[in-house]
């Protein structure tokens, strides 16, 4: 821990004598840490001298006193009570992870994550180097409720409200547990053969309008990629060449069966109204990437729509947005009903629905006749939850990282549920 900064004077700045004695202290202890030192001594003389200076009191030099001094009496839990009741170097993130990790190493996992937060309500700086070590422990804390990780050899017990829903090391122990159920699912291929995985995605994406593809013994006429993200590509594409027959190929690597699941979730809870989200047909699983086929809808999505008025400098009517908001209501209605968050509810998932037969205001109200065709379709369920696998009051730490869409639970890290729905309304 550096402490001095070689730029200071020392008569107008009366800490830097004291800065030099502690690093005279600390060269001892780094040549040989059994060594005995006065940093004891030398921390506390200062801390008392300048406590009450304040030029110091949100000095970083200081509070790097005062943390030695902590570590020295192996007590920074009453340091940090000091700091506090003192209001010593409370906007310095230090002071958060510093004394987050002591208790962190004592097994106190849930006083760590409130002192994190602590800090990061505060906008300690620098705020998201706090952050990002927060995540870290949540992701830490993710392994150790899933029993990979114990703390200082003894397991450790944490409320399952802590769960991280998006962490690998969550996902993959849910899969575990649904995989025999999986198997059994209409349209869940898993291909052992590994057919030229590379090869294939490679000239899917360079070569792939109008190029017939065999994917698990069923053609697939690519007519072009109509998205891609970091780790998928989605393809338009025709059945056995069949135009009337058009669904979307979403290839990603590696593979995640996890979406298809949350389709087949939805196949199983949501009977009416089934057209308000996306239809997966089957899951094609190799061992390093899979192909989820879903139906295709050409209409764009409500994203687009926003973006082709505000081009013209332009907003939607407010009949327009008031029907929309009332779909989007309805649908998450439906969903938390049935125990699933979609997790990614934003515009650029929303694909629009339209009748193909003329709409009458009789069944407007009731959502009958071609109002049940009219509407929005919610797509990408790769970051979906199943409330059902999880014990009762469950509540989550994650972040979905979109960047517009995060809750104020995600923006704030506390712990949420269905809040991670309602930030688009």
């Amino acid at each position: 821990m550096a402490v001095i900064s070689n730029n200071s004077n020392s008569q107008e700045d009366p800490l830097l004598p004291w800065l030099w004695s502690v690093r005279k202290e600390l060269d001892i202890l780094k040549l040989n840490p059994d060594s005995e030192t006065n940093l004891k001594t030398i921390t506390e003389e200062c801390i008392v001298k300048f406590k009450d200076d304040l030029r110091y009191r949100n000095d970083i030099r200081f509070l790097k006193i005062w943390l030695l001094y902590g570590d020295a009496v192996q007590d920074l839990e009453s340091v940090f009570i000091v700091l506090e009741e003192d209001k010593i170097c409370l906007s310095k993130s230090l002071l958060y992870i510093a004394y987050a990790n002591y208790l962190e190493v004592k097994g106190k996992l849930v006083e760590a994550d409130s002192i994190y937060r602590l800090g990061i309500s505060r906008n300690a700086e620098p705020l998201q180097e706090l952050k990002q070590v927060h995540l870290d422990l949540i992701q830490r804390w993710s392994d150790v409720v899933n029993g990979s990780k114990t703390v200082n050899d003894e397991p450790v017990k944490l409320p399952m409200k802590f769960m991280n829903p998006w962490a690998s090391s969550t996902i993959n122990n849910l899969l575990k547990e649904i995989n025999p159920r999986m198997l059994k699912y209409k349209g869940y291929r898993m291909l052992k053969k590994n057919i030229s995985t590379k090869q294939k995605l490679s000239s899917l994406l360079k070569n792939s309008r109008n190029k017939s593809v065999d994917i698990g013994g069923d053609k697939y006429l690519i007519k072009g990629c109509s998205g891609q993200g970091g780790f998928a590509e989605v393809f338009k594409a025709c059945v056995n060449s069949d135009p009337n027959e058009t669904v979307a190929l979403k290839i990603q690597t590696p593979a995640f069966p996890w979406e298809f699941y949350m389709y087949r979730v939805l196949d199983m809870r949501i009977s009416e109204e089934r057209s308000s989200f996306a239809f997966a047909h089957k899951v094609y699983i190799y061992s390093d990437y899979s192909i989820l086929v879903c139906d295709y809808l050409d209409h764009g999505t409500l994203q687009d729509a926003i973006n082709s008025y505000v081009v013209l400098n332009k907003t939607l009517e407010e009949e327009l947005c008031m029907y929309y908001c009332i779909e989007m209501l309805h649908m998450l209605e439906m969903l938390h009903k049935v125990g699933i968050i979609h997790g990614d509810f934003k515009p650029d998932n929303l694909l629009i629905r339209y009748a193909q037969n003329d709409l009458t205001e009789e069944g407007f109200c009731g959502r009958t006749g071609s109002w049940r065709d009219q509407g929005l379709c919610l797509i990408d369920w790769g970051r979906g939850i199943d409330l059902r696998l999880f014990p009762d009051g469950t509540e989550f730490k994650g972040d979905c990282r979109t960047s517009g869409f995060r809750c104020v639970e995600m923006q704030e890290n506390r712990p949420w549920t269905f809040q991670a729905s309602g930030l688009i309304l």
